[in-house]
């Protein structure tokens, strides 16, 4: 089990008080820079200085509440990182010892500076706040519900009880007039909310809540306790569909799942249509947010489908998370499947992997799987809310077509009303912004959350104490770092670029090593339906044991994770001139290399390709390049220069 990630600042109030108060001290600026590189590390981009004096306007508020209610000692930890998906974090959370019983008590606090908010459209989940950014957000007291039941199942020092963690919501700004519409939504005893208006009554609530000890022990076993690990993502989507658990969804995952509830409500209601597209990055929740989708409706009795462009991930789902159940598995489909739908035929359909859409439905044995019609618009018809779930780096394929413009435009043509709302959280790769933004860099691929584009140079790895990065010295050297992994108990699998050819297996059954690198030589992963000898069927062969023999590619990796990844650059992918350069000539890959593949569009998949391929790992990664000079280049990167 790993530590909880550090706060960016943790100090007695009095300390605090002191920092804020002596706007010239040593102490100050140390607190503005703990909060400027907590923002830098959780978002990938330097605070501004109107952020930083918003967000010290908000500390001010508390810690005056805090000394007037006499509790001095307690500690504040500030911009508190939430375990497993630290872009989201809590505002502050307070530790100190609960007068009623002694023990250790905790009291996450979200800080609004919010004057007003209402409702939207009368949705007691979510809310509009005038000259906000955001369209809508998530009702802050289910924000901060969220944030208490994930300290509560993951960090050991809480012991899973719930009754050693409170939430509340502090809106300093604010009146109880001007935002009386977010009083609707019931609280219960553990949630509370409060504004400038019932300040008296805020500062009664700390001072009946917390003794006036000093609370640095308490926030010390918080902070040294342990994290619990991640339950594996298949583990969890069998145990949520099955009623027996859930995804703690935070921040844009909640409000997506919001969104998507309200758009099936109001459809309903108005008998109209809604499309929803949820864009993010790998391990951001999408699959979460979807697979809550899915239960949540199926409870509600509405007629729901899983659906995706992808074999690998919609049989390994059917397999692995349905455990066998007839009925489950009939939830999930492909994409092709829905190409002779009636209109509304569903009430909601979850289009996961939704970058894989193409461009018409098509099966050349089975006529009812053809469409004429553009594939995205027969997903839009075959429900009254079509939701789509999509990542456009892994667009892999000529032919993929499932884009956020491309989902908007289908949906303005049918004349369907459209959300859009982008997940920017990081759960897959230890949960690390660092490494997220260091694989763009390193591959030259924006994103809607950096402020970069694709011309940014690769960086160092300046590395996180949640994942790691190896640059093994051979093919050899990265099996054996995978396989000491797995003998301790973790998932791993080797996967590569489609720069080898891929033969049919031999007369005996057994796989031919087509992957051959200085004497080393693996096959691909069986391209079959069914089992080749000891190596599984394509489509289980991430989950399945016996699957590390063989090296994936990224048609049978994409959408799955493993808790080690290891990663071989093929000649498809040099490193010239201090960054990554596709090479067609070093491509195996049939679909990329046709003459109807125009280079921007080879250049494109390539790096996409990889980035599904360095995105796989929860924990770490291993890395090895073909071409002696790239291998340098990442060593130089990842290692530092040679001494």
């Amino acid at each position: 089990m790993a530590k909880p990630p550090a706060p960016a600042y943790v100090g007695s109030v009095d300390q605090l008080f002191a920092a804020l108060t002596a706007p010239t001290s040593e102490m100050e600026k140390a607190f503005t820079a703990s909060l400027a590189e907590a923002t830098k590390r959780q978002t990938g981009r330097p605070a501004t200085k109107s952020q930083l004096r918003a967000w010290t306007n908000s500390v001010s508020a508390l810690v005056r509440d805090l000394r007037d209610a006499g509790l001095g000692r307690i500690e504040v930890m500030l911009e508190y990182p939430m375990p497993h998906n630290r872009r989201s974090s809590a505002d502050a959370v307070l530790a100190g010892t609960d007068r009623r019983t002694g023990k250790d008590l905790f009291v996450v606090v979200e800080l609004k500076q919010w004057s007003e908010a209402e409702l939207y459209e009368e949705d007691e989940k979510l809310v509009v706040v005038p000259g906000s950014r955001n369209e809508y957000d998530t009702h802050p007291v289910i924000q901060v519900s969220g944030y208490r039941r994930r300290l509560v199942e993951n960090c050991s020092a809480l012991d899973g009880d719930p009754q050693a963690v409170e939430g509340v919501v502090y809106l300093h700004n604010a009146t109880r007039h001007s935002v009386r519409d977010l009083f609707k939504l019931a609280l219960d005893e553990n949630v509370r909310l409060y504004t400038k208006t019932e300040r008296s009554a805020f500062i009664d609530y700390l001072s009946g809540r917390f003794g006036d000890g000093e609370g640095r022990q308490a926030a010390e076993r918080l902070l040294n306790g342990r994290v619990q690990p991640n339950q594996p993502l298949l583990k969890k989507a069998a145990e949520v569909l099955k009623g027996r658990d859930a995804f703690i969804l935070l921040d844009q995952q909640q409000t997506a799942f919001d969104i998507v509830r309200h758009a099936v409500e109001s459809a309903f209601a108005a008998n109209t249509k809604r499309v929803v597209t949820i864009t993010g990055g790998p391990g951001s929740g999408k699959t979460a947010v979807a697979m809550e989708l899915l239960r949540h409706m199926t409870q509600d009795k509405r007629k729901t489908w899983y659906a995706t462009g992808s074999r690998a991930f919609t049989e390994t789902m059917r397999r692995f998370v349905t455990g066998g159940d007839k009925e489950l598995r009939n939830l999930f489909r492909y994409f092709n499947d829905f190409a002779q739908a009636r209109p509304n035929e569903a009430e909601i359909l979850i289009a996961d992997e939704a970058h894989r859409a193409r461009l018409k439905s098509f099966d050349r044995f089975r006529r009812e799987k053809c469409s004429d019609n553009p594939q995205i618009e027969d997903l839009i018809n075959a429900a009254r809310v079509p939701v789509f779930f999509l990542d456009e780096h892994q667009v892999v394929k000529p032919g993929e077509v499932g884009t956020l413009a491309a989902i908007k435009a289908h949906a303005q043509r049918l004349n369907v009303r459209h959300h859009h709302i982008s997940l920017e959280g990081q759960w897959r790769c230890g949960g690390s912004v660092a490494y997220d933004l260091w694989v763009r860099r390193l591959l030259g691929l924006g994103g809607e959350d950096a402020e970069w584009d694709g011309d940014a140079l690769p960086e160092p790895w300046e590395g996180d104490e949640n994942f790691e990065v190896i640059v093994a010295e051979s093919p050899a050297h990265m099996e054996s770092v995978l396989g000491a992994k797995l003998a301790d108990g973790w998932t791993a699998r080797m996967t590569a670029g489609y720069c080898w050819p891929w033969s049919k297996p031999n007369a005996d059954k057994s796989l031919v090593p087509d992957v051959k690198i200085d004497g080393w030589e693996h096959p691909w992963n069986a391209n079959s339906t069914s089992r080749v000898g000891q190596a599984p069927p394509s489509h289980i062969w991430a989950t399945s044991p016996g699957g590390f023999g063989q090296v994936g590619c990224v048609y049978t990796a994409q959408g799955l994770e493993f808790d080690w990844a290891g990663v071989i650059i093929g000649p498809d992918l040099l490193a010239r001139g201090g960054r990554m350069v596709p090479d067609r000539a070093g491509s195996h890959d049939k679909d990329l290399t046709k003459s109807t593949v125009t280079h921007e569009q080879f250049d494109r998949l390539v790096r996409n390709t990889y980035k599904v391929l360095l995105t796989r790992g929860l924990a770490g990664v291993v890395l090895y390049a073909v071409d002696s000079e790239t291998q340098e280049f990442l060593h130089k990167l990842v290692d530092g220069p040679p001494a």
